[in-house]
Order: C-alpha cells, then sequence, then structure tokens
C-alpha cells in the first residue's frame, strides 16, 4: 500500500502539544471514538510481532471509581501528597491506560518496552488529531505495586503510561523545546 508524502501530518508534529490533564473535562471521545483511537494506538513498530502491551479503558464511571480505591489506598497510608497527585486522573473524562507487557523471546525487552511508549505516542496523538485535549501521565499509580494490583495488572505487566483525554477547557500552553540541532550529530566513522 503506498504512502504518499502527508505534509498535513509534519504539520500537526510542528504544534502539536499536550493539555494541562487537569483542565480535561467532558465531553471525551465517545466509545467508537474510542474504538478507532485504540486501533490506531496499536499501529506501532512491534518487532517480532509480539504485542507486548494492552490497554485498559477507564471512562468516566469506573474511572472515579479507580480514583476512590486509590484515594483510599494514599489515605490509609497517610500520603496528602499522593492524593493531590489524583487531581490529574480524577478530572478527565476518559483514560487509557497501557499497560507494558514485555515476552519471552529473543527479542529485547528493551524493545517490547519501546513499542509500548509508541503505543502511548500513538494514543496521544490521535486523540489531539480528533480534537481533544490529551496528557501522557505517570505519577506514583503507575508503580506502586497495590496501585497496579487494583488496576488488575499481572506479574510481568507494568504501566507504560496513562493516557488522560477530553475537552481542554484553555488552550494547551507551548513551551520552551530542546534545540534540535544541538542534540543531532553526523557520525562520520
Amino acid at each position: 500500500m503506498p504512502q504518499p508524502p502527508c505534509p498535513e501530518v509534519l504539520q500537526f508534529l510542528a504544534t502539536r502539544r499536550s493539555a494541562s490533564a487537569q483542565t480535561l473535562a467532558a465531553p471525551g471521545p465517545t466509545s467508537d471514538e474510542v474504538d478507532v483511537l485504540t486501533r490506531l494506538a496499536t499501529r506501532v513498530p512491534d518487532h517480532g510481532k509480539l504485542t507486548p502491551w494492552r490497554l485498559i479503558v477507564l471512562e468516566t464511571a469506573p474511572k472515579a471509581a479507580f480514583a476512590a480505591k486509590l484515594e483510599a489506598l494514599a489515605l490509609e497510608r497517610g500520603d496528602t501528597k499522593a492524593v493531590v497527585k489524583l487531581g490529574k486522573l480524577k478530572a478527565p473524562p476518559l483514560g487509557v491506560a497501557v499497560i507494558a507487557r514485555p515476552r519471552q523471546s529473543d527479542i529485547p525487552e528493551w524493545e517490547q518496552l519501546l513499542s509500548a511508549a509508541a503505543v502511548c505516542t500513538n494514543l496521544l496523538y490521535g486523540a489531539i488529531a480528533m480534537g481533544y485535549g490529551a496528557n501522557w501521565i505517570t505519577d506514583w499509580y503507575a508503580y506502586d505495586p497495590d496501585a497496579l494490583a487494583i488496576l488488575g495488572l499481572e506479574d510481568g505487566e507494568r504501566v507504560a503510561g496513562y493516557i488522560f483525554m477530553g475537552t481542554s477547557a484553555t488552550p494547551p500552553l507551548e513551551r520552551v523545546r530542546p534545540d534540535a540541532n544541538s542534540l543531532v550529530s553526523r557520525w562520520e566513522g
């Protein structure tokens, strides 16, 4: 299948910005749009065709229940900072947890984890391209073993990222970007 040049994609990449998760409100992507987004998100490089990732969709009510369980966990520990950090999870109407699940294979685990990160990137870019605000978040609940158990992760699985989506109440801010020229070199042998 030929792939013609697509300058619109280059323009999108040149202006793409993440919205603050705490500014994301309803409406978020519909069920049909989530189906499109997850299908597009999984069109990533996947050395060995291992599918070393899966996705957990957190729609509004189930996401609120998940946040309540995490809040109870944090309060049980007396961790008020962890409770505050849940604001990024609570505000958006939709979240998708991208779960890295490396497989036993001759394909290095590192490559499998990078493939899961590519799923996060495609999901983020897809939501933004649909006109939604989106943000890729990892916070304590992406690493804490008890939080991962609440989410239902299996042994060996990790959260590559939570992609939160909704309608941004304010336009995403531009931030200082690195000078690509200072980061690029050309190998000359």
